[in-house]
């Protein structure tokens, strides 16, 4: 029998005066909202896909400070996905950057508004790791082990 493998994913939440920095994607022709996320690169850090991932979907560059955590999600699409966290501070955005096609807009909410948009959050890990961060769990980035 042929399984496909797991994706390997990398999600950044940033915080900045009480919202967060959510995108408005289209996926499978729906409306959803997610963090900044994407696919880790063969070659490339959890650290450096969080960061690439963060700018190319909301032209903001982060500075990572903590692990979430790693999550698994099992879609209905029939792909399962590891999911790993990492919590950012925003330093700067770039408007010149034009955001990856399937990117509507990047969006600040604060948590009342994302629980608005729960029935359109793109996984239930979005909400969850929030959840999570706002009860401060984290933990430091040393936690992750990279070897090249």
């Amino acid at each position: 029998m042929n399984h496909p493998l797991p994706h390997a994913t990398v999600a950044t939440i940033v915080e900045h005066e009480n919202k967060y920095l959510m995108v408005k994607e289209l996926q499978d022709g729906k409306v959803v909202y997610n963090q900044p996320a994407g696919h880790i690169e063969n070659g490339e850090s959890i650290t450096e896909a969080a960061i690439r991932e963060t700018k190319e979907e909301t032209g903001w560059l982060v500075i990572p400070t903590r692990f979430g955590g790693i999550s698994t999600y099992h879609a209905p699409n029939g792909i399962s996905y590891i999911r790993s966290t990492l919590i950012a501070e925003p330093l700067q955005k770039d408007d010149t950057l034009k955001l990856d096609d399937d990117i509507l807009e990047a969006v600040w909410l604060n948590y009342e508004e994302i629980l608005l948009l729960e029935d359109q959050l793109r996984s239930p890990i979005v909400k969850q790791v929030i959840d999570n961060y706002r009860l401060g769990i984290s933990y430091p980035l040393e936690l992750i082990s990279e070897q090249r």
